[in-house]
């Protein structure tokens, strides 16, 4: 009898944890229902999500231009995706591209959180630029900086002789390979990044210094980490950043970069002498000692190093990049190259530098650098924003705080008719 009843108890536990383990999954799946369920008229379509996870597992995200250009052939310029409970609105095409971006940018002004970021510092008013909220601290940041990179002559002569220089010291650097083959990538990257470095730290680096290229590697290592799938998850899952050690990482290349560049500032702030503004960093010091009183500001330690960091990735990858394309477009279409090189000789000659005066005098050159930018399409997918509050793009109704992604390629490789009485 012992036997009977020792088995009668074991089902019996065993129905009881099998009720509980039923009740948790309904329970979730309601949760993640109510979660998920689109409470809103004329919200974009999209593809079905799984539960819990969303669409994430579907989003090829090494070749997200790809996937999002199927999308738009079955949902249209604008569709919703699910990263897990996150609402994600793609914009796709140049008429709704155009009304996102010059109708409706304070709508998509703000910026989605980024838990990993937090865990590496960033939080309140210390989030540098791009990952701001659109708010107070944005604005006081955008508008310093903006003023800053003026007054050391971002748009102005100054700058220019800096870059003129600067390409003669590539130029060089170019010559000095004798003919043989090289991967230019790091070159040109530290030709850039010197541009920037002459405005943040009021120097250039030597091609060979390994202080500097070792900051540069931890730039470029850092891009590539934060457009990784698990920093994507972490990213949709803020829990998952409380898990010891995680975020460092995931993001170990932002770890290196924040305290490299933090380092970089600690040398300046050495030499630093508030009667006499040497670049962009004694600036932000002298603007930090304005508002020290000040618990609101947005000018604060991290708040420096953030700002730089924003500064050099805004710039590096970019313009990089787009050399790199030029290069190799030059090599693939030589008859374009010499095209490029008849002009300049027409225009410039042999015996100076070129100036920006000369752009209106270079209409074949300024075409092919456009074309480059064109068809190189150096950032297939926008950064993300998030809207400041509801608005409704290209006929549907996106709600406050949804993320949004742009899709420039869906458009840049169209050919677009304009009547010259429309110009």
């Amino acid at each position: 009898m012992q036997l009977p009843m020792f088995c009668l108890y074991v089902f019996k536990s065993f129905s009881n944890v099998l009720s509980l383990v039923v009740i948790l999954v309904v329970s979730l799946l309601f949760l993640d229902f109510m979660k998920r369920r689109k409470k809103w008229d004329h919200y974009p379509p999209g593809p079905p999500s799984i539960p819990f996870v969303g669409n994430i597992l579907q989003v090829d995200f090494s070749n997200i231009h790809i996937y999002f250009r199927e999308l738009t052939k079955q949902y249209g310029d604008v569709f919703s995706l699910q990263y897990f409970w996150q609402n994600v609105v793609v914009l796709n095409g140049f008429e709704v591209m155009k009304e996102a971006l010059m109708h409706k940018s304070e709508d998509i002004a703000d910026r989605p959180r980024f838990p990993l970021f937090e865990s590496l510092g960033i939080s309140g008013n210390a989030k540098g630029i791009s990952l701001a909220h659109y708010g107070r601290a944005w604005q006081e940041q955008r508008r310093f900086s903006l003023t800053t990179l003026r007054d050391f002559g971002m748009g102005k002569k100054s700058l220019e002789a800096r870059v003129s220089e600067e390409a003669e010291f590539l130029c060089n650097e170019f010559q000095s390979q004798k003919g043989k083959s090289f991967d230019p990538h790091f070159i040109v990257n530290t030709a850039v990044s010197n541009i920037i470095s002459s405005i943040v730290f009021g120097d250039r680096f030597e091609y060979n210094n390994e202080k500097f290229n070792k900051l540069l590697r931890v730039f470029e290592d850092a891009l590539k980490a934060e457009s990784g799938f698990l920093a994507q998850v972490v990213t949709a899952i803020p829990c998952l950043r409380h898990i010891p050690g995680l975020p460092q990482k995931v993001f170990q290349p932002q770890v290196h970069m924040v305290s490299y560049v933090s380092d970089m500032i600690s040398e300046q702030r050495n030499t630093w002498d508030p009667g006499f503004t040497r670049h962009f960093i004694d600036a932000f010091l002298l603007e930090m000692e304005k508002a020290k009183d000040d618990k609101d500001s947005s000018f604060n330690e991290k708040n420096l190093v953030f700002t730089t960091i924003d500064l050099f990735t805004a710039g590096i990858e970019t313009t990089t990049t787009t050399l790199r394309w030029a290069l190799l477009f030059m090599l693939l279409y030589p008859e374009v190259q010499m095209n490029i090189h008849r002009e300049i000789d027409e225009v410039i000659g042999r015996n100076r530098k070129p100036t920006m005066a000369d752009v209106l005098s270079m209409p074949y050159t300024n075409a092919v650098i456009h074309e480059v930018q064109r068809c190189g399409d150096i950032l297939p997918e926008a950064a993300h924003h998030m809207t400041y509050r509801d608005t409704e793009i290209g006929g549907y109704f996106i709600p406050k705080m949804t993320e949004n992604g742009k899709n420039p390629l869906s458009f840049i490789r169209n050919i677009f008719w304009i009547q010259m009485e429309n110009l």
